[in-house]
């Protein structure tokens, strides 16, 4: 029998478990799952004959080890930071390993120790990172095993509330972790290449400058930059090329609304603010505009923003009741980010009934036999309900399968590594289709990068 062991049962967990109890007989599976919460493991067994859920304490290190050593392949769905603990414990008793996960720089320093055990520590095989990471090298592959050359790859991703569920001005609400999005951006420069320039962007102007796409059955959107999108230049063998660009997906006009909450401070995470427990809405936003003994809040906010009252954009804030008195932020010394987060948590939590959506896009730009062509590929998926969403979908099956495959040696090649091997993604992104997670791509000639139809560098 194949003992999996699965570290985290939270909501990110639910098909990824559903899928591997639903192999449990054909492919002689035992699954344990740890987690802090022993009624959450619990909850993610539902009562199957080939689970067992128990309470571990990661940061216990009998525990750790204990719960490690007993399986035949482990998975943390942890968050990020807490991977390492895990990982040398992998090493220590000699198994492999799968994570959702970027690749830390601890994750990173054991891979010389990992191959040497021959061990495989699978990370970034959700959706971003996962599904983008394998999707784009499949294209990337097949342009250069015909002789071709890539001169521009940008991808996007966007976890957004789906169309029939999209009820508020702002057009989104949360679907995965809000902290992420309150904080997204901060702590570095978005850096970048775009037609061999090497382009910047600090954390004020993150919002402000923005990509547009279109997507065939969904609309426009538009991207903002991830933090560091040259370091794909060598994960995907794109040394030479001359647009490379990442980002993430929003509706149009997200940003420039989103932008208002960086200016004003709200979003920093780097203090405490005074008595924040019993600061009402109306005080939050307050504290961050100059004293006035004759302004209203409005009026005060308005001016330092220089928005109209017809603004859509001030119509966006009052649909966040920003200007309320009676709602407290109730969080004692709360950072602005978590005070905010608080305020964005009454207005853009998903209703019982709502469905979330992800959107993936890539565009690659490339010379074959002295013709310039451009791939557009995109993939779009819908979530069911909120147990089955398509985030819980898009990021547990690609775990699920590497897993499988791992264990039943499909994938063989040891170290510390994502997803961008043929051994890797051509057998997941075929299995995926098999659950309506598929890329559509339309190609067209070639005509450069110009996104706003300007010429200059």
């Amino acid at each position: 029998m194949n003992n999996i062991l699965i570290i985290g049962a939270g909501k990110s967990t639910s098909v990824l478990i559903d899928h591997l109890l639903s192999k449990a007989g054909t492919e002689d599976l035992f699954l344990r799952i740890g987690d802090i919460d022993l009624e959450n493991a619990k909850k993610a067994c539902k009562n199957k004959k080939h689970c067992e859920a128990f309470h571990l304490d990661v940061f216990n290190a009998e525990s750790r080890e204990n719960a490690v050593k007993s399986a035949d392949i482990v998975i943390s769905m942890l968050p990020a930071r807490f991977h390492i603990e895990v990982a040398k414990a992998c090493v220590k008793f000699k198994k492999n390993m799968v994570t959702a996960s970027y690749i830390s720089k601890e994750m990173k320093a054991l891979d010389e120790e990992v191959k040497e055990n021959g061990l495989i520590f699978m990370n970034e095989i959700g959706v971003d990172p996962g599904i983008d990471h394998m999707s784009a090298m499949q294209v990337i592959d097949r342009i250069g095993d015909k002789g071709g050359k890539i001169l521009l790859f940008e991808s996007f991703t966007g976890g957004l509330v789906a169309p029939e569920s999209d009820t508020n001005l702002w057009n989104y609400k949360f679907t995965w972790n809000p902290r992420n999005v309150v904080v997204a951006g901060q702590g570095g420069v978005a850096e970048f290449i775009q037609e061999g320039k090497y382009k910047y962007i600090p954390y004020h102007r993150l919002f402000r400058r923005t990509e547009f796409l279109h997507i065939e059955g969904y609309g426009k959107f538009e991207g903002y930059a991830n933090r560091n999108s040259l370091d794909y230049m060598s994960i995907y063998g794109l040394e030479d090329v001359l647009t490379l660009y990442r980002g993430t997906i929003r509706r149009v006009g997200f940003s420039r609304a989103w932008n208002m909450f960086v200016q004003l401070g709200m979003t920093d995470d780097s203090f405490k603010m005074k008595d924040s427990e019993n600061m009402s809405y109306r005080d939050f936003v307050n504290s961050f505009l100059p004293y006035s003994p004759t302004d209203t809040v409005e009026l005060k906010l308005r001016h330092n923003l220089k928005i109209d009252q017809d603004d859509l954009m001030w119509e966006k804030l009052l649909d966040l009741d920003l200007f309320n008195k009676d709602k407290k932020i109730g969080i004692k010394e709360a950072t602005p980010a978590q005070a905010l987060q608080k305020i964005l948590m009454d207005k853009w939590s998903l209703a019982p009934d709502d469905k979330d959506m992800i959107v993936m896009y890539h565009k690659f730009g490339y010379e074959l036999k002295g013709k310039k062509k451009q791939i557009d590929s995109t993939m779009v998926h819908i979530g069911k309900d909120q147990t089955e969403t398509a985030m819980a979908k898009t990021v547990g099956l690609p775990v699920a399968i590497a897993t499988l495959k791992i264990l039943k040696g499909e994938i063989t090649t040891p170290g510390v590594q994502l997803p961008i091997k043929k051994e890797v993604y051509e057998p997941i992104l075929k299995e995926l289709e098999k659950h309506d997670i598929v890329f559509k791509e339309k190609e067209t000639e070639y005509l450069g990068y110009n996104p706003f139809g300007e010429v200059g560098n």
